[in-house]
């Protein structure tokens, strides 16, 4: 029988197959990235195969109760709980994301921060490689995105004393000073 994480890699390579992330490789890299680090850091098997999956219920045709039915009930509320209610506006989505992920405890805290970090990272590269022109790939303003990452970074600090928050606010600090 195939352990949770396989099952998990499995889905996620099935669901995001032909996606692309914004600096064009394919998208699996992310959720696998995500999920290695939290592996790295000793979190268990069921966040680390909610990081796999972080965002098929969200980006995919995967519904929650295929989802619930392969992976389970921990990994599906984890899922739930990093996922945008994308019928809501912009702002909307990412307050409701921010409540959701704080009332859903360590394994969403988890997934959703490793997340963050390792968006950052890639806008730092991103931009590092083309300049102000890349803040037209999102769906937002710089503003905006400036704003959601400081009121998570705030949601996260007051929540969850671990050492991958400080690892997010230097991030945070970066971003802020792009042009």
């Amino acid at each position: 029988m195939m352990s949770l994480t396989d099952r998990a890699l499995r889905l996620a390579f099935a669901a995001h197959e032909g996606q692309k992330r914004h600096e064009g490789t394919p998208y699996i890299t992310h959720p696998v990235a995500v999920a290695l680090m939290l592996a790295q850091k000793g979190f268990g098997e069921e966040v680390v195969a909610a990081a796999l999956v972080h965002d098929v219920l969200e980006d995919t045709a995967v519904t929650e109760s295929e989802m619930r039915q392969d992976l389970g009930d921990v990994v599906t509320d984890i899922v739930k709980a990093v996922s945008y209610d994308h019928s809501l506006s912009w702002k909307e989505q990412r307050e409701r994301y921010i409540e959701s992920v704080h009332q859903a405890g360590e394994g969403a805290m988890a997934v959703s921060l490793v997340d963050k970090i390792h968006n950052a990272q890639s806008l730092l590269n991103l931009h590092a490689a083309g300049g102000p022109a890349i803040w037209s790939k999102f769906h937002t303003t710089k503003e905006q995105k400036i704003w959601f990452e400081e009121a998570m970074l705030a949601m996260l600090k007051e929540a969850w004393k671990h050492p991958l928050v400080g690892e997010y606010e230097a991030l945070v600090a970066k971003l802020r000073e792009l042009d």
